[in-house]
Parts: C-alpha cells; structure tokens; sequence
C-alpha cells in the first residue's frame, strides 16, 4: 500500500510553501527518517522525512510548485521497482492544463475542418469569403484553442495580426508567444485602458548576457515585509555615535576567563542587546506596536538579531532577552546564528520578536538606516567601528567610534523617545557598569 508524503504545519501563519529540492527520484530506494524533499516557506526552509522505508514510487509536486499544507507531494511504495515504468500511461512532465487544453483544442478545430469539406459548393460560395481585420466571432473563436483564446484575451491581442503555423495556418499557442517575444503589441484600446498595469506588456527580450533566476520564496517574503514596512508606518530615523573605548577595554580584560568558563567568545552584541533591554525598560512605547487603532505595549523583551544568508536575511528571536546573562546571551546569539546559515530554524524562532538589533559593520557599513521589522516599531542599526579624532574635555583624542540608528515608527514613538533611547544605549555602552546595575 503506497504511503502519502505530506506537507506538513509549517507554523503560525504560514500555510503554504515552495517545494526547493528532491533528494530522492522516482524509483530511488528510501530509508526511514531519510530526508527526501526539502521545502521553502517565506521564513525558513524545512526538509520532510520518509514516515517508512521503501521506494519514491511518484512524484506529485514537482520542483518549483507551491504546496499548501496538507498537500501530498508524492507517494512511498514497497519494494525497488521503479516508479517511472509504472508512470508510462501519464504524461510524464504534467502538462499545464492550458497546454492540455490547447492540445484538446487542435484536436476538436481539426475534427472541425474536417466537416466543411463535405459541403456542397453553393454552401461553401454562400460564406464569407474574408473576415473584417477586427472580427472576433464566433467562428474565429472556435478555431482558437482555450490557451491560445485565453493568452490572446489577457494581452489584448488581434488574433488576424499574427501568422499560425498550425494546421491549415491555424494559431498556436507558441505562435501567439512568439508574437510576445518579437515585440508584438496589443491592439487598440480605448483611452480608458491606458492606466492597465505594465505586467500585461510583453516581457523585455532576454540578452545572453544576462542570467534570470527565479525569486525563492523567502526573497519575496523579505520584499513584501521591507515594503509593507515603508507603506504603513512613518517611518524616521535617528542618529548617535558611541565611544567603544570602554566596552573594548572590558572585552579585552575579560575575553579569555569568559570564553573558558562559558565555553563562548564575549563579544559586543551582548552589550548591545543589555543596553537595548535597559532602554527599552525606561521607554515602553519603543518596544509596543500598532494593532489597529490600538497600541500594545510588551512587558517582556523578544529580541531579534538579524542574520544574514545566502538565501536571505532573517531575524531570529532571543527570547525574554531581559533575564539572560551576558553568557545566555552570546550562546543564544551563536546559536541562532549557526542554524541560520545551516537552514535549521525553526518557525517558532523567526516570530514573535518585539525589538530587532541589525550589524551591518560586520560588513563595514559606516551609517545606515536601517528598515523596520513589521509589526515591529522600531530596529537598531550598529555600524563599523572607526578610529576617529574626538573632543575629549579641551583636547581632542583618536577613539574607537561606532555610529548607530534607530528606525523608529512616528506614529507611536516620538522624536523624544527616540532621541533618549539612543542616549540610554550610549551610556550604557561607554560606562558598561550601567548595564550590571540597570541604571
């Protein structure tokens, strides 16, 4: 009895997925537990396990499909035989149901064809003899197959304008195509059309230099959140600068008794995430967010460290940030981190956030401003660390400087607010002690 493979819950809020990638193809023998398909949600990119040893005796979801949960992405069968001999009667890649019907189409028009040559002469003299370039009857409808009519009606075609290469000059859907790609443009509309959006023209000639790749799910997540962030809150930014000297000082002192005992390196994100947990204490309004047409401001502080992947950048979430020492802190952050770049999240990781910290100094980002995390209200955004000259009493000294930002929503931070937790952060950071004694 052949055994389903299922999408699983893929977490709160995320129903469906991409399927990425097959380890397995038909016919391949399958261990229990064996990995056999790997899945891409918007946030993060899980394999499903063989629930049962056996063969992949089919696959029904293709690489590239997207699946809901639920959904059977193909079937486990006993034994080695393989699955592609016994799949011989389908069609072996699936066709789209618009090239089956384009094929059902031809078929019936050619059938069609058939009829008219048994008619007698004075029936075939009393037809038009040549149709009006704009006609769109019914008899020219009947010669178009459901593809071929329905790709002519989404561009706005005159079918009369382009050349068929099928049977007895009938139109193709890839004549139709064709037709696209050479540059062929809809017929003329009324001037009401003229605001039609500029996803039906036809789609820009390909260049050998160029190489498109399809966007993975995450990397369209990312871009929809980045601009739902920009079209919904007010979005401002401001800035501050922070003598490391101290912070650096400390870190030095302490690095190698911390990394022997703790069995991790002290670095600075750990001071980043207290001084951020000390300011947001002082300033609730920073860590609460918009719902509707009220605010909900969080007694507990979900902090997220934003990561950067070859898939995408994605924030994992250091929970209840406020009661982990400056150890819990580094191993949460390396953690999460590693997943990150391995795939291994998990999605209660990636939500529930109330406060994000990003460092695009690790990649020598001087300033920046940073975009908000929605539902978030605000993101703080470290930076490169620069020696520069700074006025330090009446005379001027070279320091170790980092600039930092915070992106803030206007709507329920004010410039205040904003402007004071910058302050708390640099305080906290250029006297580290602050942060031990929360003050």
């Amino acid at each position: 009895m052949a055994i389903e493979i299922v999408v699983p819950t893929l977490g709160e809020s995320v129903s469906e997925a991409t399927v990425a990638k097959w380890f397995k193809a038909e016919g391949d023998a399958i261990a229990v537990d064996e990995p056999i398909v790997e899945l891409e949600t918007d946030k993060v990119t899980l394999e499903v396990n063989a629930s049962a040893a056996g063969t992949l005796s089919k696959i029904t979801a293709n690489e590239g499909a997207n699946v809901e949960v639920g959904a059977i992405l193909g079937l486990i069968g006993d034994g080695a035989a393989s699955a592609k001999n016994a799949d011989k009667e389908a069609p072996a890649a699936k066709d789209s149901a618009e090239d089956a019907g384009e094929k059902s189409g031809e078929n019936a028009a050619e059938k069609e064809d058939e009829k008219p040559a048994k008619k007698s002469a004075g029936e075939a003299k009393a037809a038009p003899a040549e149709k009006s370039a704009d006609s769109t009857g019914d008899d020219d409808s009947d010669k178009l197959s459901p593809a071929v009519r329905k790709l002519i009606d989404e561009n706005g075609l005159d079918a009369t304008q382009i050349s068929g290469t099928g049977k007895d000059g009938r139109l193709t859907k890839g004549d139709v195509l064709l037709f696209l790609k050479e540059g062929g443009s809809a017929k003329s509309a009324p001037a009401a059309d003229a605001s039609a959006p500029a996803a039906e023209s036809a789609p820009r000639a390909a260049d050998a230099r160029e190489e498109r790749v399809k966007m993975t799910r995450l990397r369209k997540r990312i871009a929809e959140r980045l601009k739902e962030a920009q079209n919904t809150a007010a979005m401002l930014t401001t800035f501050n600068e922070i003598d490391m000297t101290n912070v650096m000082a400390a870190r030095k002192k302490f690095q190698d008794s911390f990394e022997k005992r703790h069995g991790v390196r002290l670095g600075f994100m750990s001071f980043f995430v207290k001084a951020c947990v000390v300011a947001l204490q002082e300033l609730p309004a920073v860590n609460g967010e918009i719902d509707g047409d009220e605010i909900v401001y969080k007694n507990y502080y979900d902090i997220g460290v934003a990561v950067g992947t070859e898939q995408g950048l994605v924030v994992p979430v250091l929970r209840d940030a406020d009661a982990l020492s400056f150890a819990d802190v580094e191993k949460g952050i390396t953690s999460l981190g590693t997943r990150a770049r391995e795939g291994k999240l998990g999605m209660d990781e990636l939500t529930g956030g109330t406060f994000t910290i990003t460092n695009g100094g690790v990649y020598g980002s001087l300033m920046s401003t940073p975009i908000l995390n929605p539902p978030q209200s605000a993101i703080l955004g470290m930076h490169k660390i620069d020696k520069r000259p700074i006025a330090v009493g009446d005379s001027v000294e070279i320091r170790p400087m980092m600039y930092v930002a915070l992106s803030y929503d206007h709507r329920i931070i004010d410039g205040r607010e904003a402007v004071t937790f910058l302050v708390r952060v640099k305080e906290c950071i250029e006297d580290p002690e602050r942060i031990l004694l929360a003050i």
